[in-house]
């Protein structure tokens, strides 16, 4: 790197004007502000989505339905969820 003129190029910047220098400054703070709020929306935001889902998850109810058949004559039987016993001929069983 060539350091030979560093010091004459730092010596011959130019100042700031300082009403160039506040106006940078306060559209700065305008920035920093509008991100701010858009920080809390999405928070904000997430917080509600997360409620939501929570909310929604809650509405469910895991429930078990067990149901008892008895075949006769050894044969398989399938009982569906509304108590109904279909027989299916006979089978050989370990009873």
């Amino acid at each position: 790197m060539a350091c030979e003129n560093c010091k004459e190029k730092q010596q011959n910047v130019e100042p700031v004007p300082y009403i160039v220098h506040e106006s940078a400054m306060a559209r700065q703070e305008r920035t920093i502000k509008r991100l701010w709020v858009a920080l809390m929306v999405s928070l904000i935001l997430w917080a509600a989505t997360v409620a939501g889902v929570v909310y929604y998850e809650a509405q469910f109810v895991d429930e078990t339905v067990t149901v008892e058949s008895n075949t006769d004559d050894g044969g398989t039987a399938i009982a569906n969820a509304s108590g109904e016993v279909s027989y299916y001929g006979k089978g050989e069983s370990d009873n």
